[in-house]
């Protein structure tokens, strides 16, 4: 971004090197859409049976888009179309099927690029077939809510065979979620994963504390009730 407004940045590896005392010019941003909030369309549609969905302009920054690389390997259909660099940064429409997914050991190097969805592939590791083990997220006790147990807790309400671990958690999937009363904590991402579940669930299930939606994601509801 600074490079688009005209500062004189020369990146080396790790390296980034900055040549001071530079005026911006003004420009115009074109600003694509956020992979963290398309995420938990992205895996609605993988889950819900005979779903196909097409997302337009989403931000696929290298550095973002490690949940595309982990429902890959669970054997997401997902393609990624129109691919294009607009004001420097790489974006494309994402195109989902549901799919029969294949759960995964998922840790190391790709943490730091799928640590806001963990939430989201951890509801999709519950219907993917075998057993998903993600360590090395101890990260996610510090966020809004502790992630790691919030995500154990409500899932569990929903019948879900998962297990809390310090740095992680341990799923087993192919399990059918049932409808409950679950709490977001106050956490934007854990009420729009609940959310999501609750597509999937039979029966009602309701949600306390959902105005922290707000957070990230205005009008997440009213999007995700019109494409259900």
């Amino acid at each position: 971004m600074l490079a688009h407004f005209g500062a004189q940045i020369k990146v080396v590896g790790r390296q980034s090197l900055v040549i001071g005392r530079k005026e911006f010019d003004g420009i115009t941003v074109d600003v694509p859409g956020d992979i963290s909030s398309a995420a938990f369309f992205i895996v609605s549609a993988l889950l819900v049976p005979n779903s196909e969905l097409l997302i337009r302009n989403v931000g696929l920054n290298p550095t973002r888009t490690g949940i595309i690389d982990v429902l890959h390997r669970m054997g997401a259909n997902l393609e990624i179309v129109n691919e294009q660099v607009i004001c420097e940064e790489p974006r494309g429409d994402i195109k989902i099927q549901s799919s029969k997914i294949k759960a995964q050991k998922i840790g190391g190097e790709i943490i730091p690029r799928i640590i806001d969805e963990i939430p989201i592939i951890a509801l999709a590791a519950t219907q993917a077939e075998g057993i998903t083990e993600i360590v090395g997220v101890r990260e996610l006790r510090v966020k809004e809510s502790d992630r790691i147990k919030t995500v154990c807790s409500e899932l569990k309400k929903m019948g879900a065979k998962i297990a809390e671990r310090e740095d992680g958690m341990v799923i087993e999937g192919g399990t059918k979620l049932q409808g409950a009363r679950v709490k977001s904590y106050g956490d934007h991402r854990i009420a729009m994963m609940l959310a999501v579940a609750g597509l999937i669930a039979d029966g009602e299930t309701e949600i306390e504390n959902t105005d922290c939606i707000g957070t990230s994601f205005p009008g997440f509801e009213d999007l995700l009730r019109k494409l259900s």
